[in-house]
């Protein structure tokens, strides 16, 4: 037996310690409901478990903001659905005018209702908004732009791959009716960088060139009547300008929503006057065309909506996988802690019992002494 080093306590004093520091962590963790509270305890975890908080945190927002996208479509395909319903109108009126039974006094008065309609149509395309943006006037359609006054790009398809091509001559001929002729256009196709692709051809309706090929390649052009010609006009179709909607946390998970203008003038029905018989009969053939243009925009609007319904299911489903991984990185077991806590709870209280025992030896020398 010793006096000046009391061995057996260091011991238990050493092993007390050790079960009090593991009685502290447990209790950390079973207060605060996380496995990992500090670098050190995980360090390789925890990197993992915030760079999977990262991802949480952007796919809730994506989630949120493909919801939002859905909004903007049924905002804009609801406006269009009630435009429709006036293009047909129109049409009844058309048939109305159009038979041989009506005066001019008769057709004048159908005129008006339709002088109503088209200002309606036109307030419907420039006043439809989503929070502040304007949705029906061509602000979300992709731009292009030509470098002649006078020739307007009206809309190009998304096959459509961005850049510039020329157009070689322009010399517009018109029919009786004011409607384009066939060879008003004259497009560059030897096969060099802005030419346009060997196969696209050209037809016309009204004062629009509607170059078409293959693979669902399309770029209409609006001829300003008082345009006599050009040469060489160069059309800088620059593939932006749709509507961007951020539906993942990382760079590039966009998804461009293209809205294209809805005016009269992209209608074709901006000259359409019920007013004699021919002019009737004329609205018949321009309501068929603008009803086809709104079909086949309702149809892209509803294409776009099923898109972002089955993009915000998916990142749900993401969402929930990826908090599993990382709950099960950074979440405490209870059951797990509370049977450590348990054990380490009873070996403080026996480390505290045994260290009062050996500190207690050295007082045993004494009895020696006597």
């Amino acid at each position: 037996m010793r006096v000046n080093y009391n061995a057996s306590a260091i011991l238990a004093s050493n092993a007390l310690n050790k079960t009090d520091s593991r009685l502290t962590k447990v209790s950390e963790r079973l207060s605060t409901g996380y496995k990992i509270n500090h670098a050190k305890d995980n360090p390789s975890g925890l990197a993992i478990a915030h760079r999977m908080n990262m991802q949480l945190r952007g796919l809730s927002n994506a989630s949120q903001i493909a919801s939002d996208g859905v909004s903007v479509v049924q905002t804009a395909e609801g406006a269009i659905q009630e435009m429709q319903d006036m293009v047909h109108r129109i049409t009844e009126l058309a048939v109305q005018a159009s038979t041989g039974t009506n005066s001019d006094t008769e057709r004048q008065m159908i005129q008006e209702e339709v002088d109503q309609l088209k200002e309606e149509l036109t307030r419907i395309s420039t006043d439809t908004d989503f929070n502040g943006k304007k949705l029906l006037n061509g602000d979300f359609d992709l731009k292009g732009y030509s470098d002649v006054q006078g020739v307007k790009v009206s809309y190009y398809s998304d096959e459509v791959t961005a850049g510039k091509y020329i157009v070689s001559a322009i010399n517009p001929t018109y029919d009786a009716d004011g409607n384009l002729t066939d060879g008003s256009i004259t497009l560059l196709q030897d096969g060099s960088d802005q030419a346009f692709p060997a196969d696209c051809k050209v037809r016309y309706e009204g004062n629009k060139a509607i170059i078409e090929g293959s693979n669902s390649f399309q770029v209409e052009l609006v001829l300003d009547p008082n345009l006599t010609g050009a040469a060489d006009v160069t059309l800088d179709l620059t593939g932006i300008g749709a509507m961007r909607m951020q539906i993942g946390a990382n760079e590039g998970e966009v998804m461009e929503i293209r809205i294209p203008a809805m005016g009269l003038e992209e209608l074709g029905l901006k000259d359409t006057d019920l007013s004699t018989r021919d002019g009737a009969m004329k609205a018949l053939t321009q309501t068929k065309s603008a009803n086809a243009f709104i079909s086949s925009v309702r149809a892209r609007l509803g294409a776009y909506q099923n898109r972002l319904e089955h993009t915000a299911n998916s990142l749900d489903a993401t969402t929930e996988n990826l908090t599993d991984a990382y709950s099960r990185i950074m979440d405490t077991d209870m059951a797990e802690e509370m049977t450590a806590y348990t054990n380490d709870q009873v070996l403080t209280q026996a480390g505290i019992s045994i260290l009062s025992q050996a500190n207690e030896r050295p007082q045993q020398v004494l009895q020696l002494l006597q």
